[in-house]
């Protein structure tokens, strides 16, 4: 693998501004393929918008989210602040005993969601099919684009540029056969880079990598692949699939085992926002004891509510899925008058749903638990960075936990309800 240097305006005479070199790394010279899938991200983006329109903030440490002297935590830090070490979910004291002189902002969501949707109309002129995978990500389909715009990697050129020529803000852009592939390229060299992965140096592309850069990789699954000697991709493409089987059931070990080939899906649909987050295990055992269930409730619940945290949703929908011997498979859902992202209340929810009766009384082979119907209009992220004093002390616990998590990983701080009740 080579890492070429290349002046922007060597490769596309746009005659927008641009910088003076912009990193691109390619594997080979790529060759005609039927799939070109784009992942485009926004470098720090909150924190770049502020940056933006305050030109005496640039090249200055930025913090975006509660203010110091307030209970609340980051939620985006530039990469100024980076190198102090703060990051989001940091709590905002820890932040500011980091790097005192930094530039402390409240969150502007509404600006954010602005610039957001001008980019997002920006791609739609450059790309057939533009999903978007959050406020400052998305998938483009730039497959057969070749002859119309030149190769990807005069396209993923083109995009930067144009973005940057528009809203000043830079993206690290990735171009593969596939949406896995085109998302670690997007983070192969960021901020501002292009990576362009053809078919033929996938594999190259993935060997050296570390396990933890693929996809759904939790601290539990880190943990089995420590043990099993796996520290990189090309050492667990030399496990077989029955023995990650055996450690990490069916489901994970065949998503692990494409990944580490390469193998994912090519498929960008426009206007697919996530519709739901859910978890579920497999127990390797038939369960019939309620405190075992209750336990692994409690952990899957507090996953989901993270996820919505960090992705500013709310749901009005929980809902509990359950698997017996046999596939037998029952969901039941629960519809909220409020949304929320409080993995207590998931938790209740979902307990209460398995209590009810409704349910056959025998041991349970998966367990599972969901949120969907999300609130439109007010992001739950922008809330839980600072709030009133009379909402903070529920707020300022799942902050705390979202930030040992961010830390120090899953399940070392988690809440309960009584088994018995639901409560």
């Amino acid at each position: 693998m080579c890492v070429l240097e290349y002046s922007v305006n060597s490769l596309l005479d746009s005659g927008t501004p641009a910088r003076a070199t912009d990193r691109y790394t390619h594997m080979t010279r790529p060759q005609p393929t039927h799939r070109w899938i784009a992942h485009m991200d926004l470098d720090a983006f909150f924190t770049s918008c502020e940056q933006r329109e305050h030109p005496e903030y640039q090249g200055r440490p930025v913090v975006v989210g509660a203010l110091p002297g307030h209970r609340g935590v980051v939620a985006a830090a530039s990469y100024e602040a980076r190198k102090f070490g703060i990051h989001s979910a940091m709590p905002i004291s820890e932040a500011s005993r980091r790097c005192p002189d930094a530039v402390f902002l409240r969150p502007d969501m509404e600006k954010y969601r602005r610039i957001s949707r001008q980019i997002f109309q920006l791609l739609e002129t450059m790309a057939p099919v533009v999903e978007a995978a959050s406020i400052d990500e998305a998938y483009l389909d730039v497959s057969g684009l070749e002859k119309l715009l030149g190769s990807p990697a005069t396209i993923g050129h083109d995009i930067k540029q144009r973005i940057l020529a528009a809203t000043g803000l830079t993206v690290s852009v990735g171009i593969g056969p596939n949406r896995l592939i085109a998302k670690l390229g997007s983070e192969y060299h960021k901020p501002d880079g292009l990576t362009v992965v053809p078919p033929e140096q996938v594999l190259d592309f993935l060997a050296p990598m570390p396990v933890a850069n693929l996809r759904g990789l939790g601290r539990q699954t880190q943990k089995v692949f420590k043990r099993l000697g796996i520290r990189t991709v090309e050492q667990l493409r030399t496990v077989p699939l029955p023995r990650l089987e055996q450690h990490l059931g069916n489901k994970a070990a065949a998503s692990f085992h494409n990944q580490a080939f390469g193998i994912a899906s090519d498929q960008v649909m426009p206007g697919q926002g996530r519709k739901s987050i859910s978890k579920e295990t497999t127990f390797e055992a038939d369960i019939g004891d309620n405190a075992i269930l209750h336990d692994a409730l409690r952990r899957l619940a507090a996953e989901v509510a993270s996820t919505a945290r960090h992705e500013g949703l709310a749901g009005t929908v929980v809902a509990l899925k359950i698997r017996f011997e046999g596939f037998e498979t029952h969901t039941r859902q629960h519809k909220r008058r409020t949304p929320t992202c409080d993995e207590r209340t998931i938790l209740k929810t979902a307990w209460q749903l398995f209590l009810d009766g409704k349910l056959p009384k025998k041991p349970v082979r998966l367990i599972g638990v969901g949120i969907s119907g999300w609130e439109q209009d007010q992001p739950a992220q922008a809330d839980l960075f600072e709030l009133p004093d009379h909402q903070q002390d529920n707020q300022q616990l799942l902050q705390t936990i979202d930030a040992v998590t961010e830390k120090f990983g899953k399940h070392l701080l988690q809440v309960g309800i009584s088994r018995k009740t639901g409560k």
